[in-house]
């Protein structure tokens, strides 16, 4: 009986150790005075701020170089640490100035009567050769130039926009290729004049002399001094915005402080009107029509952005 007692004491040492060791284990550290450990599944703090030589949160599914939380979800300006074994993070914060203050937008036009009239005007000639449809395009142009002229349009204000030459094909089936037929040479001109009141003239005298060569390819009205209009047009697009802000500051119960930012965000000039069909009409008619042209009127606006601080 002695020898058995003396084997089971080993044994009972040994189970008391292993004990031991499962309980020291399973203890939870316990948290840095000052600090109060957070309430399992949340991620506010509260308490005392630790001292900024406790270390940055490492695993757990933290980390302190993304500021991510539970799944690495980013944070702007947030931040965290950990102490005495628990993590800890403060409120996201928006950083400071993120859309502050009052925004608005102004727009100013100006309304105007043109004084510039450009038409656009060219020729087309289709041949077999490039040398016969050079030769037909280049007539046709003389002749338009020269009628041009006579109405007192200078040489300054004709210029040539485009000049081409093409050539035409035919899809040859017994051969599965496709073969040269012809050629086609374009000549396009913009011309500027000032005498509104003879527009249509122009278009009747410049149609004639290219015959059936001729391509009328449309008519803007403009001004020839656009900046001084753009700049009155500017001038009430801010007025407006200063009186929005105003209004918004005013309605809001606060002091309008001073403009941080302005932009202009864009504006508009041409009015375009197509006469292309009316030139046709007139020429199927034998010309006996004349061809008329409106200028009507048209608009120059402004937009501006404007950003100011709240005092």
């Amino acid at each position: 009986m002695t020898g058995s007692i003396r084997k089971l004491i080993p044994m009972a040492v040994l189970a008391g150790v292993l004990a031991l060791s499962v309980a020291c284990t399973q203890a939870k550290p316990s948290p840095t005075p000052g600090v109060t450990p957070p309430t399992q599944g949340s991620g506010d703090v509260t308490g005392t701020t630790p001292s900024p030589d406790v270390g940055a949160p490492t695993g757990n599914g933290t980390s302190s170089g993304s500021g991510s939380f539970f799944g690495g979800s980013p944070f702007f300006g947030s931040s965290s640490a950990e102490a005495a074994g628990y993590s800890y993070y403060t409120a996201p914060q928006v950083g400071a100035g993120t859309q502050a203050g009052i925004w608005v937008g102004g727009s100013g036009r100006v309304v105007i009567t043109p004084d510039l009239a450009i038409l656009s005007v060219g020729v087309e000639a289709h041949n077999k050769s490039v040398e016969l449809a050079r030769d037909d395009a280049a007539k046709a142009m003389t002749a338009i130039m020269d009628a041009l002229k006579r109405n007192g349009i200078a040489d300054k204000d004709i210029r040539t926009e485009y000049f081409n030459i093409q050539p035409q094909y035919v899809w040859n089936d017994f051969a599965k290729r496709q073969d040269i037929t012809g050629y086609q040479v374009t000549n396009q001109l913009s011309v500027k004049t000032r005498d509104l009141n003879a527009v249509g003239t122009l278009i009747d005298e410049v149609s004639q002399a290219g015959g059936d060569l001729v391509r009328m390819n449309g008519v803007s009205f403009t001004t020839e001094h656009p900046e001084t209009f753009s700049g009155q047009a500017r001038e009430a697009a801010v007025k407006d915005a200063l009186a929005k802000a105003q209004q918004f500051a005013t309605l809001t119960g606060v002091t309008l402080g001073k403009l941080a930012y302005i932009s202009e965000t864009g504006g508009n000039v041409p009015v375009y009107r197509d006469y292309a069909k009316g030139a046709v009409a007139m020429a199927e008619a034998g010309g006996a029509a004349p061809t008329p042209i409106s200028t009507g009127e048209m608009e120059i606006t402004v937009y501006v952005q404007a950003v100011f601080g709240i005092a």
